[in-house]
């Protein structure tokens, strides 16, 4: 459910692209089926989601997935990390690397799991300050940019910012979870809805 009822009939062209991106996630995608109330900002989201943190080289899936995770607990979306949950198992996601980024978003020490590289460390701190308010310590991108490269920078920063994006957008539209994963119910706490 959320705050707003989903137009009843919407543009054919956005019905389509909800109607695929609900076949691959397999499950009703709220937010999309809501934007189909402004298609130019439909549009604006399609485009950065097809476009923004696809994986290369250093930054496996695994690694952006965390980044999303981190995100997603940060700015305490329910929906957003039900949705960033889906496939864990996939991308080799434990329970307890989960409760660790819902430890470090909620502002206590993350207690890594030895299965955590010192790379997905790093770049799970930079998502988490980047959707934090005030944002990014210049010690945190001093060292950020000290590790990765410019590319890999932009990579991470956009990942967060995407995120952030839906879980604003989500959040405003009071979108709740809908089941994609159990990534809500295993962290250690709730974030505030």
């Amino acid at each position: 459910m959320a705050a707003i009822p989903a137009p009843r009939r919407p543009n054919p062209l956005l019905r389509l692209g909800v109607a695929f991106s609900e076949r691959t996630v397999g499950k009703r995608l709220e937010p999309a089926r809501l934007l189909a109330w402004y298609p130019k900002a439909a549009l604006g989201f399609g485009v950065m989601e097809a476009l923004v943190a696809h994986h290369d080289g250093r930054l496996t899936k695994r690694l952006l997935q965390l980044v999303r995770l981190v995100a997603s607990f940060a700015v305490g979306c329910l929906f957003c990390i039900d949705l960033n949950g889906l496939g864990k198992e996939r991308n080799r996601l434990t329970d307890d690397e989960v409760r660790a980024v819902a430890r470090l978003a909620g502002g206590s020490a993350p207690d890594w799991p030895d299965t955590v590289s010192d790379l997905e460390r790093l770049a799970s701190q930079y998502a988490m300050v980047l959707s934090a308010t005030p944002t990014l310590p210049d010690d945190v991108l001093a060292e950020v940019t000290a590790t990765f490269t410019p590319r890999e920078v932009v990579v991470l920063a956009t990942t967060a910012a995407q995120v952030n994006a839906w879980a604003r957008l989500i959040r405003g539209l009071g979108i709740q979870p809908a089941g994609f994963s159990d990534t809500c119910d295993v962290a250690a706490h709730r974030p505030l809805n």
